[in-house]
């Protein structure tokens, strides 16, 4: 008599557990890079701040899920192979705390506000652990197409513009922009009796972006979606389960043979760096 092995307890060979572990990855990686970026915009910092921001969300993504996957004690970690990713539900909150303090002292907030929500969490995870049996297949399947549903707006952003950045639907129009600039200039030129520009005064975004909706991206968007479609569905077997990864690779190769992707700054950073906590202070 010999026992079946579960699909979920079956062990690959190693060759299909990589393939589909970058597959996780990449599919995990749009949405860990789209929250910093969308945070980090508002909050108006340098790109090397925004850099760091994503350095520190995939290094948390990481560690986190060798700690779920792993398990820590028999306290932390549910011990499955799940990637951990980012969730998009504090976005609004964030970009609101980062509008009314910018800079620095906004990331602290924004950055305070996060921690003391994680130690409240790891507090109540017992209590909610408890309540597991008030929640059917019917409640958390629901639950999670509703997630589903919602976070489909941040491909539709991707796609066609991100709300924040050079991509977003309208911009500061170039002649105000050009104008307040000259003010500035005169105001801090020696002798001038012009009052100083304020520190906070900043244009609002009014005038179309012509970078929106970019056919070009819209197009490739669209050849993506089609090939992990076709290959889903006429694929068998493995290159089924990989359709989701060789579309982000095909959509990858045209947008290269076009020009649209640009390595020159991967090729400067550097192999190995340092993510260190508390760059936006400890206060």
């Amino acid at each position: 008599m010999t026992l079946s092995t579960h699909p979920v307890d079956e062990r690959l060979p190693t060759g299909k557990l990589t393939a589909l572990g970058l597959q996780h990855v990449l599919v995990m990686y749009a949405g860990a890079v789209a929250v910093p970026l969308i945070v980090g915009r508002a909050l108006k910092l340098s790109p090397e701040q925004v850099a760091m921001l994503i350095s520190a969300d995939l290094f948390v993504c990481g560690l986190v899920t060798l700690i779920q996957s792993l398990g820590a004690t028999q306290w932390f970690g549910i011990r499955l192979p799940v990637m951990m990713g980012v969730t998009f539900a504090a976005v609004g909150p964030m970009v609101a705390m980062a509008n009314s303090t910018p800079g620095a002292a906004g990331a602290q907030l924004i950055f305070g506000a996060i921690i003391g929500a994680g130690v409240i969490s790891i507090l109540i995870a017992p209590v909610m652990s408890r309540l597991l049996r008030f929640f059917p297949p019917v409640v958390t399947g629901t639950i999670i197409a509703v997630i589903g549903i919602s976070l489909m707006r941040i491909g539709i952003n991707w796609i066609f513009g991100n709300p924040f950045g050079p991509t977003a639907p309208s911009i500061v129009n170039p002649e105000h922009a050009k104008w307040l600039s000259d003010i500035g200039a005169a105001a801090s030129a020696p002798g001038s009796t012009l009052p100083a520009v304020p520190k906070d005064l900043a244009l609002l975004p009014k005038v179309p972006n012509p970078k929106y909706a970019d056919l070009t991206g819209v197009g490739i968007a669209a050849l993506v979606l089609v090939s992990i479609l076709l290959i889903a569905k006429y694929a068998k077997g493995f290159l089924a389960n990989i359709s989701v990864l060789l579309g982000i690779v095909i959509g990858g190769v045209v947008a290269t043979a076009m020009g649209l992707m640009n390595f020159d700054k991967v090729g400067k950073a550097a192999w190995f760096d340092v993510v260190l906590p508390f760059q936006f202070g400890a206060s």
